[in-house]
């Protein structure tokens, strides 16, 4: 596979967060996330995010998530999106997100 056909394989797409609530239970501390994806719908998505950001904070805020790994169960909650960061330099998660209101859905390219 070329390297530029390797990139297309993951879907990354912009949302919107709708709901944020404690993912108790998780083993490591999440958030229950519900975004919402323009045409492609609300997805859910338990996330790490708890060590920088609050819920209040990540209520209305644009996210980046990958969109076509699958559905994993995190302490009993479907988690259908991965949403993505990197860490910071004490391995607390960052988001990725665009500087700017885009369409929601809108595909990484």
């Amino acid at each position: 596979m070329e390297p530029l056909e390797a990139f297309g394989v993951v879907d990354v797409r912009v949302g919107r967060v709708l709901r944020v609530e404690p993912n108790e239970g998780a083993r490591k501390p999440a958030f229950k996330l519900w975004i919402d994806f323009g045409p492609h719908g609300v997805k859910q998505s338990s996330a790490q995010l708890v060590a920088l950001y609050t819920a209040d904070q990540l209520v209305g805020r644009l996210v980046v998530a990958a969109v076509n790994l699958g559905v994993r169960k995190i302490n009993g909650f479907n988690s259908e999106v991965l949403v993505l960061g990197v860490p910071d330099e004490e391995g607390r998660v960052v988001l990725l997100a665009p500087d700017r209101d885009v369409p929601l859905g809108g595909r990484m390219f």
